[in-house]
């Protein structure tokens, strides 16, 4: 049957605000708040379980509104925006803990390179001032973190223009950054050898924990932050691999000990005996300063926490080790297609090593092996 949702795909049901999708079975909770018609899909075919889910739609708009009145009576600055969005960011239980960790480091870095944006009042804020802020941070950091923090703030007008504070967004009209693939310059295995010593010997007071933690991310790959929640319960020697609890993707992963690892765990659980298996395996959990001194001394290019994942899955590679393989060690979710875009061409190099020793033409060195001298020709076998 035909109805006002628009034809005959949509069904309504005898609870207001709830509707079926009628060719998947799905129920979407379909209101109206604050003038604006909000649909939601409720993730159920099953209509008891929507129902529920509905009640809980509509409290999360009913509070969303109301923050938001507030908001518009307060004449809100972008302080008081950004208060209510960091608010909706930890209530968000669809976001990843990882995304919501990365969207505060997009705060921290906005509001660091525009101090006095806190205090303005959103209705006051000019399409030229974000422009400005646009042009000048998109010098300083890489496209990714542009394209992500110039989100966060459009993200926080947009509650300000949800709530009636000004119409229209004035960082809608910026164009995202166009990512570029920045080129490895990663060391050599001497030069990784030297970047470790000299940041060990850097005189500081954490300088060997430093040195512990550039060789625990290159030999695992791991991210700084999911290194920073690795327990010695984590760790199994008898299986040979480390168990990271918390990622980027939020799915816990294992990733198995190359022998470099294996040594710089056995060396530094000996030296803490005493240590509880739930405390962390890594003293510090930072060191940039310290490893930009240590590559001037190495005399080699500055290197960054996660340029040591890079060179984790470049030494993997290189070592034979198939790129579906490294990608899932890295816990990518795509197969190994990112790893293909950033990783593909050391493959190529190894295939063309691997392909000059196949030869049709002549028996390959591997498979010859000099007569033992204990070898004696049997006698011919006599006619039958």
């Amino acid at each position: 049957m035909k109805n006002d949702l628009g034809g005959v795909k949509w069904q309504k049901t005898p609870v207001p605000n709830l509707v079926r999708y009628v060719p998947s079975g799905s129920y979407y909770a379909r209101l109206r708040a604050g003038g604006k018609l909000v649909w939601r899909s409720l993730d159920t075919h099953t209509f008891s379980v929507a129902k529920i889910k509905l009640r809980d739609v509509e409290q999360e708009e009913r509070a969303r509104l109301e923050s938001s009145e507030r908001l518009m009576e307060r004449d809100a600055t972008f302080g008081d925006a950004l208060a209510l969005f960091e608010k909706n960011l930890a209530g968000d239980t669809k976001l990843k803990p990882g995304a919501k960790v990365y969207r505060r480091k997009t705060i921290v870095a906005l509001l660091k390179s525009w101090p006095a944006i806190k205090a303005t009042r959103i209705a006051n804020l000019k399409t030229d001032e974000c422009k400005s802020w646009a042009r000048k941070f998109s010098e300083a950091y890489s496209p990714s973190v542009f394209n992500n923090t110039l989100a966060t703030l459009q993200m926080v007008i947009d509650l300000g223009v949800a709530s009636g504070v000004r119409y229209k967004n004035p960082a809608r009209g910026i164009n995202r950054a166009r990512p570029t693939e920045r080129k490895l310059n990663l060391p050599t295995h001497e030069q990784f050898l030297q970047f470790v010593a000299a940041i060990a010997d850097g005189g500081g007071r954490f300088s060997r924990d430093c040195a512990d933690l550039v060789q625990f991310l290159a030999f695992g790959g791991f991210r700084k932050d999911e290194a920073a929640h690795v327990t010695w319960h984590d760790v199994n020697f008898d299986k040979g691999q480390v168990h990271l609890r918390v990622t980027k993707n939020g799915t816990a992963r294992f990733v198995p000990m190359i022998p470099e690892m294996r040594e710089l765990l056995q060396r530094l659980r000996a030296s803490r005996p005493a240590a509880l298996q739930s405390a962390p395996v890594m003293l510090v959990h930072e060191c940039q300063k310290a490893m930009d001194r240590a590559a001037e001394t190495a005399g080699m290019a500055r290197l960054t926490h996660h340029d040591l994942r890079h060179l984790f899955a470049t030494r993997c590679i290189e070592s034979g080790v198939d790129i579906p393989t490294v990608s899932r060690w890295l816990g990518h979710k795509d197969g190994g297609a990112l790893a293909m875009r950033v990783y593909g061409h050391l493959r190529d190099e190894h295939s063309a090593d691997m392909a000059a020793k196949v030869s049709f033409g002549k028996t390959p060195a591997t498979m010859l092996a000099p007569t033992p001298d204990n070898i004696v020709e049997m006698p011919a076998a006599a006619a039958a």
